[in-house]
C-alpha cells in the first residue's frame, strides 16, 4: 500500500498537533520533516524542538530529512528527539556507508537522498545498505515548486534495479506531488509520497490523504 507522508513544513505551526491529527484521520502512518541548515539548502527550517513537538503530537512514524552539512554530527540527536527514519543527502556525505550504518545502529531506518541532477548510479554500492531512497523532484530549499519530470526516469531505474537484485529498499519522492500527478509517479515505482501543500493547504487534510493514496494505489495495481 502506498504511503502518503504529509510534510509538516506546510502545516500551521501554531496548530501543529491539530493539523497532524487531521492528516492522521486520513490514515497517515508517517510524517515528513525537513531540516535545513541554510548551508546545504538555501533556507532554514525546523530543528530539534519541532521534531520533539511532533513526536509528542503523534504515534505515527517521523521521517526526518537532513538537508544539512556534516549530518553525522546530528544523526543521534535527531533520533533521540523522536525520528524513526533519518535520510541524508548523498551530496553531503563524505562517508555514506558510515553514515547509513550509524543511523541503523541507533535503531532508525536509514535513507539516502538524491538531488534532481544527481544520478542514481552514485548509489550502486549503497542500495543493499539503505532502507529507503528519497528522490528530490524539486531543488531543495523551498516549498511550492513544480515537479521535475525527469526524476521519474530515476525512479524507474531504482525500481528496475531493486527487482533485478531482489532488494527491499523503499523508493520515496518529495517535491511537487499532487493528486493530479501522483498516478504517473506511482507507475514509475515510487512507494512513499511526500506531500506538503497538497495536504495541509487543503480544507480537509484527511480527505486529501485518502484521495492521493487511492490514486497511487490504483496506479500501482495497473503497473503490477
Amino acid at each position: 500500500m502506498p504511503e502518503i507522508l504529509p510534510s509538516i513544513l506546510a502545516a500551521d505551526f501554531t496548530r501543529l498537533g491539530q493539523h497532524m491529527a487531521q492528516a492522521e484521520a486520513g490514515g497517515v502512518n508517517i510524517f515528513h520533516l525537513d531540516v535545513m541548515d541554510g548551508r546545504f539548502a538555501p533556507n532554514f527550517s525546523i530543528g530539534i524542538p519541532i521534531v520533539e513537538a511532533a513526536r509528542r503530537a503523534t504515534k505515527a512514524k517521523l521521517d526526518v530529512h537532513l538537508m544539512i552539512v556534516e549530518p553525522d554530527r546530528y544523526v543521534q540527536t535527531f533520533i533521540r528527539a523522536g525520528a524513526d527514519c533519518v535520510s541524508v543527502q548523498q551530496e553531503a556525505c563524505t562517508h555514506l556507508d558510515r553514515t547509513l550504518r550509524l543511523i541503523q545502529s541507533e535503531g532508525a531506518l536509514a535513507g539516502v537522498v538524491l538531488n534532481p541532477m544527481t544520478p542514481v548510479s552514485t548509489l550502486h554500492h549503497a542500495l543493499d545498505i539503505a532502507d529507503y531512497v528519497l528522490l528530490m523532484s524539486v531543488n531543495p530549499g523551498f516549498g511550492g515548486q513544480k515537479f521535475i519530470p525527469y526524476v521519474l526516469d530515476k525512479a524507474r531505474a531504482l525500481r528496475d534495479h531493486r527487482e533485478r537484485l531482489g532488494l527491499k529498499f523503499a523508493i520515496e519522492i518529495d517535491g511537487g506531488i499532487t493528486v493530479d500527478n501522483i498516478s504517473i509517479v506511482a507507475e514509475a515505482g515510487v512507494d512513499w509520497f511526500v506531500a506538503g501543500s497538497s495536504v495541509f493547504g487543503t480544507p480537509d487534510p484527511a480527505a486529501a490523504v485518502v484521495a492521493m493514496r487511492k490514486a497511487a494505489a490504483s496506479a500501482a495495481l495497473r503497473n503490477a
